[in-house]
């Protein structure tokens, strides 16, 4: 584990705690030495430490016990490692029962071994870090916003949500872009479900997995004898969602002549069933997506620009990628886990913070979709209660770039990749001019060119 923890040393005899200290600092750890059980007390409130290593003889009335009581009183997610001595063990035991109100992490016997304790310490901390996440992550889920199952607290994301919020009320049809795997089919439902329509009918079709004939049948409908196998009239999604909501979902794959005949159903609202010279009306509501840049296939001859304009005319929902609303996806990992676990039956509590870490810096090409599917995985082969690195998928683990898109959010990264990615981003505003860059950065030249090299920044 990469975290440096803040250890709490509780311990009336002044040499020995400060040989515990230094053997805990060695080993990258911050430490606070007390003597007294009240002074421990009073510490704990000031700053709750991830891990409390107390004697159970203090420098007053009070014994480690009470502090252990205290400790998981104000600050619960810390841990309690007890030292004692030799032919007290019961003492220790006890307090490690699972029937015990306020229960200790472990304990140690003295003399200590410091190799022992700087080994009890790391899985306590690891413990304790990830406790105060996951209860800080839950926290985070119950009151980031969540609209029609949109989950996030991102300001990129709030502005998506504010304009479908805003739109669904309206009549206009809407086009929704955004990459694979960002939601569109849930903004979608979200529109309908927000609308004077909602409790109508809502159809979906993809245009992009029916050939052109099967999905003029299927948009338009067809009349007996209209082809070979039409053994009776039916009905079309048009007509299906009179009404209602029809989304059309990947519109940019849309073939040239379904086009024209789609523009025609959006401006008088008439459908033309496939082998019908009888036109029916409907009264429908459209709502498209595309992941496509629909202005380059206008100018390629690929998409016809004024269904273009029919379908812009009240400007896009653009739905952000996942890898510029970072700071979205520890809370979207907590949700996601929470559910696979519901469905699953299966008990995993939360991830190590470096696997945190890992998921935030991940580039995420097939986005939210792709999140959920990764930790739905994590969490059927998980074999603890924690998900740890080697529950991990090859290409998350294997990860290392951390993709200086925007602004991403900070969220889940250590202070060392956000200062990598600060310097990243600042060389890219300056098109790598490196003096620029220092100046901006507000550092010596010298400085900037280190960090470069320790950052492996080419």
């Amino acid at each position: 584990m990469d975290e440096r923890a803040f250890v709490l040393i509780v311990e009336a005899e002044e040499a020995q705690a400060e040989t515990v200290a230094d053997g805990l600092q060695r080993a990258g750890h911050a430490c606070r030495v007390v003597s007294g059980g009240q002074e421990a007390i009073d510490s704990i409130k000031q700053r709750p430490p991830d891990v409390v290593l107390t004697g159970y003889r203090l420098g007053d009335d009070l014994t480690g016990l009470d502090v252990l009581r205290a400790a998981k009183e104000i600050a619960p997610d810390t841990e309690v490692i007890l030292i004692t001595a030799h032919g007290s063990e019961q003492i220790a035991r006890d307090a490690l029962s699972r029937d015990s109100q306020y229960r200790a992490y472990d304990y140690v016997i003295q003399p200590v071994d410091i190799e022992q304790i700087r080994e009890k310490v790391q899985r306590a901390a690891r413990q304790a870090i990830t406790s105060r996440d996951k209860r800080q992550l839950e926290e985070q889920v119950e009151h980031a916003f969540s609209f029609e199952g949109i989950l996030g607290n991102s300001p990129v994301l709030a502005k998506a949500v504010k304009r479908v919020r805003k739109l669904a009320a309206s009549k206009a049809v809407i086009l929704i872009i955004g990459e694979t795997g960002t939601g569109k089919e849930l903004v979608a439902h979200a529109i309908h479900n927000n609308s004077p329509r909602r409790g109508r009918p809502f159809k979906i079709i993809n245009c992009a997995a029916l050939s052109e004939t099967l999905l003029e049948s299927e948009l338009f409908g067809h009349v007996k004898g209209s082809f070979t196998g039409a053994l009776g009239d039916r009905k079309g999604l048009l007509e299906a969602a009179d009404g209602g909501t029809l989304f059309l979902d990947e519109i940019g794959d849309m073939p040239p002549r379904m086009q024209a005949k789609l523009l025609r159903t959006l401006e008088t609202g008439e459908v033309l069933p496939v082998g019908s010279n009888e036109p029916r009306f409907v009264d429908v509501r459209f709502v498209a997506a595309t992941h496509r840049d629909l202005w380059d296939m206008v100018k390629e001859g690929k998409f016809r620009e004024d269904l273009l304009y029919r379908l812009h005319a009240q400007g896009a929902i653009r739905l952000p990628p996942l890898r510029e609303r970072r700071e979205d996806i520890p809370l979207l990992v907590q949700y996601f886990l929470k559910k696979a676990n519901q469905e699953n039956g299966t008990e995993v509590e939360g991830a190590a913070p470096e696997v945190m870490r890992k998921l935030t810096q991940y580039s995420w090409p097939g986005n939210v979709r792709e999140l959920r599917n990764v930790v739905e995985l994590m969490v059927l082969e998980a074999e603890r209660p924690i998900l740890e690195m080697a529950d991990l998928p090859d290409p998350v683990r294997g990860s290392t770039e951390i993709v200086p898109v925007g602004i991403p959010g900070l969220a889940g990264l250590s202070m060392a990749d956000v200062e990598k990615l600060h310097i990243l981003n600042t060389l890219k505003l300056t098109g790598g001019n490196r003096e620029k860059a220092a100046k901006m950065l507000r550092i010596g030249a010298r400085t900037l060119y280190r960090k470069l090299k320790e950052y492996d920044i080419n």
